[in-house]
């Protein structure tokens, strides 16, 4: 990927939990960024949050990484909160729009802003939650606000006017940028480049389809049928 200009405006954070594929993303040149949590972690068989964390950022230094709280007590949030800020610059600390009991955690957000904590607003689905957020985050060090899409989508709702009613809401916010969170596909890169969306988190599974962008559909079709063909001479199978 490092050789190919794809000519994104929106930014590109890699998604994941697993070292080696984390520092192999930060090294290329076209990701601006990369996030975590603690979902990825458990699949990746993390067990101590702490040292993987300050291992991972020992090489991530100069590109921004998100790690999340994962208390469900918001006094208790606000101190893993303060804790994880403090392990480096780079560092943003992803904060869920509600607890579990659905309460809001806009006091939270304000609080740690107020104390220069760079946040990442997560597991937001609607415009109405961004807008009450906003003001818990407008006079902070710098914010992102994660508005998850692919799950927007996986309730039968198109994403793409929701996330550019998003992008209308943000004009007037210099230090609050939008991620377009859990993409299902790499059109969802180009949907978020064309509604002037600031950032998409993206896993390895989509960034390898990356070099089919602007392949010829005729060319395609033929690959498609050339790839069932030799995948069913070597299994051999016969009728």
């Amino acid at each position: 990927m490092k050789n190919i200009n794809y000519n994104f405006k929106v930014k590109i954070f890699a998604d994941g939990a697993e070292k080696d594929g984390m520092i192999e993303m930060y090294k290329d040149d076209l990701i601006a960024g990369l996030t975590t949590n603690p979902t990825l972690m458990k699949k990746a068989g993390i067990t101590d949050y702490k040292a993987f964390s300050l291992d991972i950022l020992s090489t991530i230094k100069n590109k921004p990484l998100s790690l999340e709280v994962f208390s469900d007590d918001f006094a208790d949030m606000e101190r893993q909160a303060m804790e994880i800020a403090s392990w480096g610059d780079n560092v943003y600390v992803k904060i869920p729009i509600t607890n579990t009991k659905g309460e809001s955690s806009f006091d939270l957000c304000k609080k740690l802003s107020a104390n220069n904590v760079k946040l990442n607003v997560t597991a937001i689905m609607t415009l109405e939650q961004v807008n009450h957020i906003l003001p818990a985050l407008k006079d902070g060090p710098g914010a992102y606000v994660s508005v998850f899409a692919g799950r927007i989508a996986d309730a039968g709702v198109d994403p793409v006017p929701v996330m550019t009613d998003v992008v209308n809401v943000l004009k007037p916010f210099d230090n609050i940028e939008l991620i377009w969170a859990s993409p299902r596909e790499l059109l969802n890169i180009v949907q978020a480049d064309q509604i002037g969306c600031d950032i998409i988190t993206v896993t390895n599974d989509i960034l390898k389809k990356l070099p089919t962008l602007g392949k010829d559909l005729n060319e395609f079709s033929l690959d498609t049928v050339k790839m069932f063909y030799n995948d069913a001479q070597s299994a051999g199978y016969k009728i």
